[in-house]
């Protein structure tokens, strides 16, 4: 059994990403598709708390149930919204990661790196080009 844990989509460029930098740690997460599996409340709900974010910032708001439902009310409370990405987990923001070194919505997908607790193997290079860790493992641009 893995320590690492990604909620992933595979459609999502992202999601992709950082579940390549996973593995160029070494490491072989347990992946959920959480579009198919979606989290229960409880689960949702601790990994929010884990984040420390609040249940508005995991919401996705460039998607149809976004609009549909008008989450942007500012007076819709947690509950509610929470109520929302159960039945809609296509407004859970993706990708969320979480190791033995804390819990993340890791957007962009370098912010896996901060959750690692193995360096990267060699280079890692994201689907539009950019080289984000190179040959000998660094993070680029790291001093």
């Amino acid at each position: 059994m893995s320590d690492i844990t990604i909620y992933h989509n595979p459609e999502c460029g992202t999601s992709r990403n950082t579940l390549g930098l996973i593995r160029n740690s070494g490491a072989e997460p347990e992946v959920i598709l959480y579009l198919e599996n979606p989290p229960s409340r409880v689960e949702l709900s601790g990994l929010i708390t884990r984040m420390g974010i609040g249940v508005r910032d995991l919401l996705r708001t460039n998607t149809e149930p976004y609009v549909k439902l008008g989450l942007d009310n500012p007076d819709i409370s947690d509950d509610e919204l929470l109520d929302a990405m159960l039945v809609y987990p296509i407004l859970i923001n993706r990708p969320i990661v979480v190791t033995p070194l804390g819990t993340a919505l890791c957007r962009p997908s370098e912010r896996v790196l901060d959750l690692l607790p193995d360096p990267q193997r060699g280079e890692f290079i994201k689907e539009d080009g950019e080289v984000v860790i190179d040959k000998q493992g660094k993070r680029v641009g790291e001093a």
